[in-house]
């Protein structure tokens, strides 16, 4: 292949991949307001200014395509988890800096937040036909598994909770203060993202984990 035929041939990639990434994107807020059976892939076509028989191109459906765009969210803050250096903090303070992170990816993404909610209303039944399933839960469970081997190895944390609890404690304050904000605010008269208050939430996760994880430490 000549120089030419190369250089075209990357190109082609290269527009491949900004096409697909286009097309998440977009997918991503029409699913996220939608729902999997509202959402109109003409509406995605028209928004990317691009055709539904190219998405199903790349997607192969209106399934795929949604299946892509919850793939992509997990996979983002999955990065994050397992891009996160923490090995030279203690225990106490590792653990913060993952709540924290937690915190700040589901802020910063409220569409993830939502996709999650839809796909459990879905119980679900598109995520588990997923490929890559095993490889969405890793990073969070191995960066949660290391700070807490390490923190059992010191005295500092109690050895009855594994990685998934944590996992689970901190997804519930972070999801439930994006999922729940408006009806909270309605009964409660409090906007759980208010400004004003989120150091105050962000300082109270870390809280709540690390005081959990440190209860009853060397007690019979």
């Amino acid at each position: 292949m000549t120089a030419e035929g190369v250089d075209g041939a990357d190109e082609r990639r290269r527009d491949a991949a900004r096409t697909r990434a286009d097309l998440l994107a977009v997918a991503t807020t029409e699913f996220a307001d939608h729902g999997f059976s509202g959402a109109r892939v003409d509406e995605i076509a028209a928004r990317t200014r691009t055709t539904k028989r190219m998405i199903y191109y790349y997607f192969g459906s209106k399934r795929g395509l949604y299946l892509a765009v919850l793939e992509h969210a997990y996979a983002g803050i999955r990065a994050l988890e397992s891009q996160l250096a923490v090995d030279h903090l203690d225990p106490a303070r590792a653990i913060r800096a993952l709540a924290e992170l937690t915190f700040d990816h589901h802020e910063a993404h409220p569409d993830f937040v939502r996709l999650v909610a839809i796909e459990n209303i879905h119980r679900a039944e598109h995520l588990r036909g997923s490929e890559v399933l095993a490889g969405l839960a890793a990073p969070a469970v191995d960066v949660l598994g290391g700070i807490l081997e390490r923190g059992r190895a010191a005295g500092l944390f109690r050895i009855d909770v594994d990685a998934l609890d944590v996992h689970m404690v901190i997804s519930a304050f972070c999801i439930f203060r994006l999922a729940n904000r408006h009806t909270f605010s309605a009964v409660f008269d409090r906007d759980l993202l208010d400004p004003s208050r989120r150091e105050h939430y962000r300082r109270m996760v870390g809280d709540l984990v690390v005081e959990y994880l440190t209860a009853h430490v060397g007690r019979a």
